[in-house]
């Protein structure tokens, strides 16, 4: 499976928001946004912030035609 630019880029703003939102009472918070941060610089790697990514990974996904239909 590949993700699209456009999707990475949305993951890494949703990260954000959750990261931003996150308060730190007790290990298991700690935790959680040692992960946050983790999850946000792996995506950040993937959309060429970082380490050059494989470009298969990032394939653009096909569009379909809009407006035709299927022949009988």
């Amino acid at each position: 499976m590949s993700l699209s630019r456009s999707s990475v880029e949305t993951l890494i703003d949703l990260v954000e928001i959750k990261l931003s939102c996150v308060e730190v009472y007790d290990r298991d918070d700690s935790r959680e946004l040692i992960n946050l941060k983790r999850c946000k610089e792996e995506l950040m790697d993937l959309v060429g912030m970082g380490q050059k990514v494989p470009a298969e990974l990032l394939a653009m996904p096909k569009g379909r035609r809009r407006g035709r239909r299927p022949s009988a």
